[in-house]
């Protein structure tokens, strides 16, 4: 038997609550720079595990247990996922996009999506000319120059009436869903899905009762995916000692992904932690081995210059933060069928909560003393 097989059977951390708080999460809207709903969702959940909170000028959340202790540790997730802007409307119209942060435009063709306007959701699909008229020879493919949105309407006013204009955000409506009862399925896990995993260590310090000596930041951050913008502020405003981050990565196994590329890295395989200038060693080494003491497995990937995650603008904040960051491995991410497996998550609940517990008040990362 498998370790990932013995592991399907063990009993699951998680509650009916935290199942219902994920769907209701994950199913929300949070468009970067449009994060304040979904945040608001998750301050409701986490409200009852922590001491207090607080969020700021731009939307990013924090929940605090021990606010009055001198040292501080920072868990983060970020809060936002990709979109899309109005970017011009035709006269005959029919819309076109600019993006808000990575949206990928080779999957649009034939979506549905959700236009936000201040009147409320007006729905529209991504248009796309038939197989049948299309020439073979001078095939086009999806690009930001060809894909429209289709809104039913005739004309430019007749869009503008339902309250649409340049500038208002688009999202997919595609709902969270479980495969074949191994794998969660949806848009936007990345990363509100370590918005959920972050919730449900101060759930879990909560109900064993769990005393730190150290002041405890959940950190659910926005606009992350336009430049790690939310964290940056925020570590600057908490100036915290020690930052975990959680955010997804790439699984590698399934076709036309490369392993040269982008590492050998499994679904279903554990928690990934990653080897970075941004990731502080001795962090790390008490990450791997909490790991290895509460048999969580784990795989390592190698981040090169930069993890391209919130890790790095803790990392490179103030006088420096000693971070690391545990990552839950995804595949196809930035796409609305963005897939983590169950156990997964499992793992990098346990993995960050025993981390936590691990570290000591004044814990002292420094690599020279």
């Amino acid at each position: 038997m498998t370790s990932t097989m013995a592991k399907s059977k063990l009993k699951s951390i998680l509650n009916p609550d935290s199942i219902k708080f994920l769907y209701q999460y994950l199913n929300n809207a949070s468009p970067t720079g449009f994060e304040s709903e979904g945040q608001k969702i998750w301050l409701n959940y986490l409200k009852p595990y922590i001491d207090t909170h607080f969020v700021d000028v731009y939307g990013t959340a924090v929940g605090v247990i021990n606010p009055d202790a001198p040292f501080k540790v920072v868990i983060e997730a970020h809060a936002d996922e990709i979109s899309w802007f109005v970017h011009y409307i035709t006269k005959d119209g029919y819309i076109y996009l600019k993006r808000n942060g990575g949206s990928d435009h080779q999957i649009a063709p034939s979506k549905r999506v959700n236009i936000h306007t201040d009147k409320g959701i007006v729905p529209a699909v991504f248009g796309w000319p038939a197989i049948h008229v299309r020439d073979a020879a001078k095939e086009e493919t999806p690009t930001l120059k060809n894909i429209f949105l289709d809104l039913g309407c005739k004309s430019d006013k007749e869009v503008e009436e339902l309250g649409v204009h340049v500038g208002c955000v688009v999202t997919y409506p595609d709902e969270l869903t479980e495969l074949n009862n191994r794998f969660y399925v949806g848009r936007a896990l990345d990363n509100r899905i370590g918005g959920f995993m972050i919730a449900q260590v101060a759930r879990m310090l909560k109900e064993n009762k769990d005393k730190l000596p150290f002041g405890l930041y959940i950190v659910n951050s926005v606009q992350e995916e336009v430049g790690l913008n939310g964290a940056t502020m925020i570590a600057r405003k908490i100036n915290p000692n020690v930052a975990i981050v959680t955010d997804v990565c790439h699984d590698t196994q399934s076709p036309m992904m490369s392993k040269v590329n982008s590492g050998d890295i499994a679904c279903g395989k554990g928690p990934v932690l990653s080897y970075a200038p941004a990731v502080h060693n001795n962090l790390l080494k008490l990450i791997i081995d909490v790991a290895k003491k509460n048999k969580i497995d784990f795989q390592r990937l190698a981040a090169s210059r930069a993890t391209g995650t919130d890790t790095d603008a803790f990392a490179y904040s103030t006088d420096g933060i000693a971070s690391a960051l545990i990552s839950l491995p995804l595949k196809y991410m930035h796409t609305t069928v963005e897939s983590v497996h169950k156990q997964d998550v499992e793992e990098v609940i346990k993995l960050i909560y025993h981390s936590v517990k691990a570290i000591k008040n004044k814990h002292d990362f420094k690599y020279i003393k």
